[in-house]
C-alpha cells in the first residue's frame, strides 16, 4: 500500500508581503522598541521577526540592554535600544527588508542603507542596494559610492563607479565626494588610462583635493598627497606648463622635487628615461603635445 503523498504549496506571496508590511513600525503587538537617530524617533518592531531574519539582531536582542541587571533566564527587555548613529529613514528601510524581503530606496539613503546592510550582514539587502545605486548613479554621488565600494570590498560596484568617472571625469573631480576620497582610492582612480581629463586639469584637481584633506586631517599637504601624486603623469606636460607647475609647487610642496626633476629629465633626453612607463602614457582626455611622440617607447 502506497504511503501518503505530501507537497509544499504556496499561496499568493504579494498578499503575504502586504500583510507583513502593515507590521513595520506598528506599535500593535510590538515587543521591542528602538530610539533612532538624533531625532530620537521611536521605531516599533517584533523581536521574533528581527531575530529570525538577522543574526546581528538576534545577538542584540538576546543580550538585552547593555548594563542590564536582569538575572539570567528573565524575560528579555523591550528596550528602548538606542541607535543614535543611523537615520530613522535608513533604519526603517532595513526593518522593511527584514519584514517583506523588499526595500524602498531613494538616492538620499541608498548608500547609508548599503552601509547598514554590510554592518548587519544582510547580503540580499546589499545586492538590492548595489543594483539600485548602479541604476541611479549620478555625478554628484559617484565618488561617494566608489569610496563605499572600496571600503566594503564590493568589486563589481567599484568597477562600475570607475567606468562612470572615466566617462565624466571633469565633472566628477568638482564634486564634494571627490574631495572626500581617501588617498588610497584617489591613487587607484589616477592609475586609469581612460580618465577623460587633461593632466594639467588633473594636477589642479589633486591639488584642491590635497588642500581639503590637509585641513580635515590636520596634516601637511605633502603628507596627505604622498600616494596620489605618484600617479600624476608629469612627463605629459609641455615645458612651459611644467615650469608654471614648478613655480606653483613652491607654495605648497604638493609634488616631490624628484618627480618634477624626472619630468624635466624626460624633456631633456626626449624620451621617458628614468620615469615609470605608466607615467608617460596619455590618458583618454590628454590634449596632444608635440613632445608626446618622444615618450612613446615604440617611436625610434
Amino acid at each position: 500500500m502506497a504511503g501518503p503523498c505530501s507537497a509544499q504549496l504556496r499561496g499568493e506571496t504579494d498578499t503575504f508581503t502586504a500583510a507583513l508590511r502593515t507590521l513595520v513600525n506598528n506599535p500593535q503587538f510590538s515587543d521591542v522598541t528602538f530610539v533612532v537617530g538624533r531625532e530620537q524617533q521611536k521605531v516599533f518592531a517584533h523581536r521574533c521577526v528581527l531575530a529570525c531574519r538577522c543574526q546581528a539582531f538576534q545577538g542584540m536582542l538576546s543580550q538585552g540592554l547593555a548594563g542590564s541587571e536582569d538575572p539570567p533566564g528573565s524575560d528579555p527587555p523591550h528596550g528602548p535600544f538606542i541607535l543614535g548613529n543611523v537615520q530613522p529613514e535608513v533604519f526603517l528601510a532595513v526593518v522593511e527588508f527584514l519584514y517583506t524581503n523588499s526595500v524602498t530606496l531613494n538616492s538620499h539613503i541608498a548608500l547609508e542603507v548599503l552601509t547598514s546592510s554590510v554592518e548587519y550582514g544582510l547580503q540580499d539587502l546589499c545586492k538590492l542596494c548595489i543594483e539600485f545605486i548602479k541604476d541611479t548613479l549620478s555625478v554628484e554621488q559617484v565618488c561617494e559610492a566608489l569610496q563605499a565600494a572600496v571600503t566594503y570590498g564590493l568589486a563589481d560596484l567599484q568597477q562600475h563607479c570607475l567606468a562612470f568617472i572615466e566617462g565624466c571625469t571633469m565633472a566628477a573631480v568638482r564634486t564634494q565626494g571627490f574631495h572626500e576620497l581617501s588617498d588610497v582610492v584617489l591613487a587607484w582612480v589616477l592609475r586609469s588610462d581612460r580618465l577623460a581629463v587633461d593632466e594639467l586639469d588633473l594636477v589642479q584637481a589633486v591639488r584642491e583635493w590635497a588642500h581639503v584633506s590637509s585641513a580635515v586631517l590636520e596634516r601637511p599637504v605633502p603628507e596627505v598627497a604622498a600616494l596620489p601624486v605618484q600617479e600624476l603623469r608629469l612627463p605629459l606636460l609641455a615645458p612651459s606648463e611644467l615650469a608654471t607647475l614648478e613655480s606653483h609647487n613652491q607654495q605648497d610642496l604638493l609634488i616631490p622635487v624628484e618627480s618634477i626633476a624626472a619630468a624635466w629629465r624626460s624633456h631633456a633626453l626626449r624620451k621617458g628615461s628614468g620615469v615609470p612607463s605608466r607615467l608617460c602614457r596619455p590618458r583618454r582626455g590628454t590634449r596632444p603635445r608635440d613632445h608626446h611622440r618622444h615618450l612613446d617607447p615604440h617611436t625610434k
